[in-house]
């Protein structure tokens, strides 16, 4: 009984020996296909040359091609008249709104009469020169004298008497042609005042807003009485930082897409960048998040496309395509390990892995130039990028072309 007890137990034990052996020899042979697995899910990409394009996304707004804003003057009285509604087009020098210019005209009539007596009596002094001028001649075609020569001093004293007449005239008649210049000059001044009584659009556009309730006080904000947008297609106006703003240059094509068109999107062109700061605000600067400051330039942006539905005021997400400067050795962005003080790579060469360290440049949303650390043609990792180590070997790879 005790010999077959032993048997048995010797017989489990084996068993168990022999169960245990299968199941490392299963979980060996797991691990070696888990390695080729992996093996076979390396992927590497030959580095090549890429010609790349950076895109520069900035906000914007819709702003028209030009305004105008007017205003009321105090000093010129009261509105007797608006000349314009809401919605209203308008052309440059169309009349807005009138000011009550009664008493300017009052003053510019006076001025007229005036100017109108001072004239007839320049007339009169021109007749008076020219009866003179008939008296002399008179005076100077009168009988040879006589031999004594009495009647020849008689002659001479009326000629010079009549002359002297006529320079007084002469004299007083400059003096008349002055009051007449004067008065002409106050009439021109009173009719100028008259006509900027009536206030005028400087633009072609729509009349905006009409506020006939506008209070003009000094040294205090106030609304505008009438507000114009120009007809013309409208632009984007916006800010970008120093860094965005060395790469800008006039006409670069811009992608506009409008915030309440989430699936539409308009095409522009740069415009203009400001070569001074941002003013707006008084605040010149922003934080960059690495405790230092940003510059902020402003910038406009003319839409090249249809404007019709849009509308002053819509915000806009803007995306600047700035074209490469030939063609530059890149990477895909996936093969790059980012540190916190470098960028780094797998290289696999002669069956094995390479960590090394590059330096990058520009970019566009597939590849990132290498300016340092890697040369055309070498394979670099894609993926996985975890677990692996330098100097580590690879028997199997997938290569992507």
């Amino acid at each position: 009984m005790k010999k077959k007890a032993w048997i048995w137990t010797g017989s489990i034990v084996g068993v168990l020996i022999l169960a245990l052996v299968v199941t490392l020899l299963i979980r060996a042979q797991a691990g070696k296909m888990a390695v080729a697995d992996d093996e076979e899910s390396l992927l590497v990409q030959k580095v090549s040359e890429q010609e790349l394009s950076e895109s520069i996304l900035v906000t914007g707004k819709i702003v028209p091609e030009d305004e105008q804003k007017v205003y009321l003057d105090a000093e010129k009285g009261e509105v007797t008249e608006f000349k314009v509604k809401e919605n209203q087009k308008v052309k440059a020098g169309d009349p807005l709104f009138v000011y009550d210019s009664s008493k300017l005209q009052s003053e510019y009539n006076k001025a007229i009469r005036e100017r109108d007596l001072v004239q007839k009596r320049s007339q009169t002094e021109i007749n008076q020169i020219a009866e003179m001028d008939k008296r002399i001649a008179n005076a100077k075609n009168k009988p040879a004298p006589s031999e004594d020569g009495e009647d020849d001093e008689v002659v001479t004293e009326d000629v010079n008497s009549l002359t002297s007449e006529k320079l007084e005239l002469e004299t007083q008649h400059e003096s008349t042609k002055s009051e007449i210049e004067s008065a002409q000059e106050q009439i021109n001044d009173l009719d100028t005042q008259i006509k900027e009584m009536t206030v005028t659009s400087k633009i072609d556009g729509i009349v905006v807003k009409v506020d006939r309730n506008a209070v003009s006080t000094e040294g205090g904000e106030t609304n505008p009485a009438v507000h114009i947008i120009s007809s013309q297609p409208f632009k984007v106006i916006g800010t970008m930082n120093e860094f965005d703003a060395v790469k800008i240059k006039e006409k670069q094509k811009v992608i506009i897409r409008p915030k309440v068109y989430k699936d539409q999107e308009w095409k522009g062109v740069i415009e203009s960048v400001s070569q001074f700061p941002n003013e707006e605000g008084g605040d010149e600067e922003y934080s960059d998040g690495g405790g230092g400051g940003v510059t902020v330039y402003p910038f406009k942006v003319a839409i090249t496309d249809d404007t019709s539905k849009l509308r002053q005021g819509f915000h806009v997400s803007l995306e600047i395509n700035i074209d490469g400067d030939g063609k530059k050795i890149a990477v895909p962005h996936a093969a790059i390990l980012e540190e916190e003080d470098s960028n780094t790579v797998y290289v696999l060469k002669d069956g094995k892995l390479e960590m090394r360290e590059i330096e990058t440049g520009t970019s566009n949303d597939e590849f990132i130039e290498v300016k340092k650390g890697l040369k055309k043609d070498e394979l670099v990792v894609i993926s996985p990028l975890e677990d692996l180590h330098d100097g580590m070997e690879v028997t199997t790879f997938d290569e992507i072309e």
